[in-house]
């Protein structure tokens, strides 16, 4: 699939970890918090990567694709948990207010995040609960990224055509969601190498706009 930013774009898709958020440190400290209750060994450095990329089913699904009964404990204690005490480990990217609310006056903006029951208390706990139109997560959908479920879902509830819609990610798991969807996908960070990249999220308004205006001459 050919990635480029539509001449006509209207809905902007942001993934929370990794665009809006630097999320590793409450990722890693929640779901150690999980397994030190079960008695389990804490996340290796491969886990620690995985648990910022996968959803919690899929990150303990992956731990205990052989132990039902862990499996099963690890998901209904990840329920019961408060994710609350973990928000004061997570760090706005810089410009993230400044960055959406000048998104907001050229674009509509969703997010599409593998997270589930953490979102509202995560948009609360940082002012940002009336700021995206739509809100995909787990709960919502029957599969999370890679698949293309939490995309299709904002452009279901948006009314917007893939063809003018785009998504912003930091995984490849985001890339795979993006050209499953049938839209163009814009990397942040430099995870790997895609056509379409920015550094950081204060690039974003400012890379949508000069796309956008070389795709009209």
């Amino acid at each position: 699939m050919e990635h480029r930013i539509p001449r006509t774009l209207r809905l902007v898709i942001l993934d929370c970890d990794g665009v809006l958020f630097e999320s590793f440190r409450s990722n890693v400290a929640y779901y150690n918090s999980i397994l030190r209750t079960m008695g389990e060994s804490l996340l290796d450095r491969e886990m620690e990567k995985l648990c910022h990329v996968l959803s919690t089913p899929q990150l303990f699904q992956r731990l205990y694709a052989d132990h039902p009964q862990k499996l099963q404990q690890a998901l209904r204690l990840a329920g019961e948990i408060d994710y609350v005490p973990f928000l004061s480990l997570m760090d706005p990217e810089p410009g993230l207010y400044s960055v959406l609310g000048h998104l907001k006056t050229r674009y509509r903006i969703a997010m599409a995040t593998n997270r589930g029951k953490s979102v509202p208390p995560l948009l609360k706990g940082f002012r940002l609960e009336d700021t995206f139109e739509e809100v995909a997560t787990i709960l919502q959908v029957p599969k999370p990224k890679p698949a293309p479920d939490l995309l299709l879902h904002c452009l279901s509830k948006t009314g917007v055509p893939c063809r003018e819609a785009v998504y912003v990610g930091d995984m490849e798991n985001d890339l795979a969601a993006a050209e499953a969807a049938g839209m163009p996908f814009i990397l942040k960070g430099n995870g790997f190498r895609h056509s379409l990249r920015v550094r950081s999220l204060l690039e974003l308004p400012g890379f949508l706009l000069d796309s956008r205006e070389k795709s009209v001459k």
